[in-house]
């Protein structure tokens, strides 16, 4: 018998390299707070659009032009999206895919995101700052769940790759990059604690 797997979903997974200031993560939290708390606009739009928490991708989505920090944190990530781009075998030139936004995301108890995508994106991902105990997973839906129509539902046991949702639990240092069109979710932050992340796509240009 031969199984063969198609069609397979990559998502990578790193910790930035150690080349980076050690106290990079501690100057990325400590600026997330000070945007969160002078940014009006974002304080405004989050109140309606990412009830309890703060995001600044409706307001600050370049923090890389104005934080030397932010800047430290894209030149870092430009490495990861190519070694992603080459294991993926996209057929381009690795300086045509370019950081398009990058924003902050701060999730108190009980915030969540509800499940989306990122459109007219190649690759999407996100950084964690801080991610304390019972924060929230990032949870991927299989892009083929509209197929399946009478699929029966895989044992709750099965293999991570016969799974039709995956939740990955990331650690504060890691990064987690996926194509763009695969579709996520955080699910409610039931920690004490913030959880603390910025978020980035790379545009092919």
């Amino acid at each position: 018998m031969t199984l063969q797997m198609l069609f397979p979903t990559a998502v990578y997974r790193s910790k930035l390299s150690a080349r980076l200031d050690k106290n990079l993560n501690q100057a990325l939290l400590r600026e997330s707070y000070q945007f969160a708390k002078t940014d009006d606009y974002g304080q405004k739009w989050s109140e309606k659009n990412y009830p309890g928490g703060y995001t600044s991708y409706a307001s600050l989505p370049a923090l890389n032009q104005l934080s030397p920090y932010f800047a430290d944190l894209k030149k870092n990530l430009d490495q990861h999206i190519f070694l992603f781009a080459k294991s993926l075998e996209m057929d381009i030139r690795p300086k045509e895919l370019q950081l398009s936004s990058l924003w902050i995301n701060i999730m108190p108890r009980l915030v969540s995101h509800s499940m989306h995508l990122h459109p007219l994106s190649v690759v999407s991902g996100t950084y964690y700052v801080q991610t304390p105990k019972n924060s929230s997973a990032l949870k991927f839906e299989d892009p083929r769940l509209s197929g399946f129509m009478g699929s029966p539902p895989r044992k709750p046991k099965a293999r991570i790759e016969n799974q039709r949702f995956v939740s990955l639990e990331p650690k504060a240092g890691e990064l987690i990059l996926f194509e763009s069109w695969l579709k996520h979710e955080v699910p409610p932050n039931l920690s004490a604690k913030d959880r603390v992340s910025v978020s980035f796509n790379y545009d092919w240009v």
